[in-house]
């Protein structure tokens, strides 16, 4: 009952936000469709009072405004009521990459060859089989909700335990990616103001609460009635459970592994950033939004 309550809480807490951000967005769209009306009333009389060449720089000067306006707006669209937090946390997990997980991951690569560690980032990829048919099945793709089931069964089949991805290598089937953030988005729920997350970086309200729903579908983490899980590890182990143990050692698993096999992405990224913290969170703002469009 008390996870029920709090999903309940969750999800009440994102529509909220999310109405306010709608709110916010209809009263900018109307500022911005007044002002766009009054400077065609000034452009149309400006037209007829003045001509030739006096017309054209009076065009491009508009043009100019016009851009400025904008640009202007887009920034004050964007709400980051958290930014001195957000910095700080960025930087944290800056310092965080490059003296731990970085050094970490590239120890794991020297050690296990390409080939392992492509094999353990699809074991743990085709595990998320049931986020991604739900959520595709929620968002009424049905095709793509068909080809997640098919590759799920192709891959653990002749893909040994999913293992490899015959699925893509040899049937052309690819992966469609789906969380419930994405979900979400797809009807309509805002993000909400942006927040970095410590370990895991830049999110937003509506993707943070969104956490839970896709941890409770992962496989990897035991949850009790439900007909797909790993075995359950009984006990205690230094105050902790074993069964959280189990949960964090993969997802350490997970993390390393993956990191091992994209390393020198973040530099390269990075290096573009005038300022770090706005930088990260305008890409991801922006990529969110382009696969809830998608």
């Amino acid at each position: 009952m008390p996870k029920n309550i709090l999903v309940c809480l969750t999800y009440f807490i994102v529509f909220a936000m999310s109405i306010m951000t709608l709110k916010g967005q209809i009263v900018v769209a109307q500022e911005k469709a007044s002002q766009s009306s009054n400077a065609v009333l000034l452009n149309d009389s400006s037209f007829d009072e003045e001509g030739g060449d006096e017309d054209e720089f009076e065009d491009e000067d508009g043009f100019d405004d016009e851009f400025e306006d904008e640009f202007s707006a887009s920034e004050k669209e964007i709400f980051d009521p958290l930014s001195g937090y957000n910095r700080v946390m960025t930087g944290f997990n800056d310092v965080f990459y490059f003296y731990v997980l970085d050094p970490v991951s590239r120890g794991y690569r020297w050690v296990l060859p390409g080939m392992v560690r492509r094999g353990v980032k699809n074991f743990f990829h085709n595990l998320l089989f049931p986020l991604r048919f739900a959520n595709n099945a929620l968002q009424l793709k049905a095709k793509n909700a068909g080809e997640e089931l098919l590759r799920f069964s192709i891959n653990s089949t002749i893909g040994i335990l999913g293992l490899w991805d015959p699925a893509k290598d040899l049937f052309g089937f690819e992966s469609h990616e789906e969380d419930f953030g994405q979900t979400l988005g797809y009807y309509g729920v805002g993000g909400g103001f942006h927040v970095v997350i410590p370990f895991l970086g830049p999110s937003n309200l509506r993707d943070m609460f969104s956490l839970y729903p896709d941890i409770q579908m992962d496989p990897a983490n035991y949850v009790e009635n439900r007909p797909y899980n790993f075995p359950k590890q009984e006990g205690e182990y230094l105050g902790v459970s074993r069964q959280t143990l189990q949960a964090v050692n993969m997802k350490l698993l997970k993390t390393v592994n993956n990191e091992s096999l994209r390393i020198g992405q973040y530099e390269n990224l990075k290096k573009d950033a005038i300022e770090l913290y706005p930088f990260l969170r305008d890409v991801y703002e922006q990529n969110r939004a382009k696969q809830i469009r998608e």
